[in-house]
């Protein structure tokens, strides 16, 4: 006889689980369909509601479902989509030099959202800080060099939820030739911050994107109405003028289930 090796059946709760997200890839459940019950999964499956339940909080930290707490558990619903493109630097620069009825027209919340500002509620808060260590070395400046801190929320009026939020850091000095920068009061500014930085007479050369990633807080998942298993993105963006200086940082957050990062890559012809 031919020794075989024994057979390694996964857990119940798997199989459960591995079956339910096999029919939400194919599309056999789609956004926003119910789940079978616990009780449903039981019978069908032969098992215990406890190793239903496993299964379903597997597929929740998946990310693929959503509910609880007195919800029936369905299929995450699709969410507005934020596409952050590395085209709008450019964009953004050409806006500089336009018309300000142009440069009114297009936003961060039209670029990444796709919404126009108007149907979103806007916070912004200018703050003059002493810097880290972290921003001295990032920005190449003194720990007594003051630095702007500019905190920027755009929320939806109806559910109240975080759509977007970024963090930006200029060193106070770049901006004080134009006094009107140095408050929210200036905000919503038609260009943003590139055309912000014309007014003081510093043009942008380069700019980077750093791109890494978190599981949220509990805070976190709160404010921007995170299912169980959804990461957060984090992207700073350097900006480098055409003397080689660090003029601005920005720290910038998105959820990764509803965030495309796209980067382009001009390539010089030989």
């Amino acid at each position: 006889m031919d020794p075989q090796p024994t057979t390694v059946q996964p857990p119940i709760h798997l199989r459960i689980a591995d079956d339910l997200r096999m029919k939400i890839e194919r599309g056999d459940l789609a956004a926003g369909d119910s789940l079978p019950t616990l009780q449903e999964l039981r019978d069908r499956w032969d098992t215990s509601l406890s190793s239903a339940r496993s299964a379903i909080a597997l597929l929740k930290q998946q990310g693929l479902i959503t509910g609880g707490r007195g919800k029936a558990p369905i299929v995450r619903p699709t969410r507005r989509r934020i596409v952050r493109s590395s085209d709008r630097h450019q964009l953004e620069k050409d806006l500089v030099h336009a018309p300000e009825p142009d440069r009114r027209s297009v936003g961060a919340a039209e670029l990444d959202l796709g919404i126009p500002v108007e149907q979103l509620t806007v916070a912004d808060r200018y703050d003059t800080i002493a810097p880290t260590d972290e921003l001295c070395t990032a920005l190449g400046i003194n720990p007594d060099t003051p630095v702007l801190r500019r905190e920027h929320e755009t929320s939806d009026p109806h559910t109240g939820q975080r759509l977007s939020f970024s963090v930006s850091y200029i060193p106070r000095h770049l901006l004080e030739p134009n006094p009107v920068l140095l408050s929210e009061d200036c905000e919503p500014w038609p260009g943003g911050t590139q055309h912000q930085l014309h007014t003081v007479g510093i043009e942008l050369a380069r700019i980077i994107d750093e791109v890494t990633a978190t599981m949220p807080t509990t805070v976190d998942a709160q404010r921007w109405g995170l299912d169980n298993g959804v990461p957060m993105l984090h992207v700073r963006r350097i900006s480098i003028d055409t003397h080689n200086r660090t003029v601005e940082i920005s720290d910038a957050e998105y959820p990764a289930d509803r965030t495309e990062l796209r980067f382009t890559t001009p390539l010089t012809l030989w």
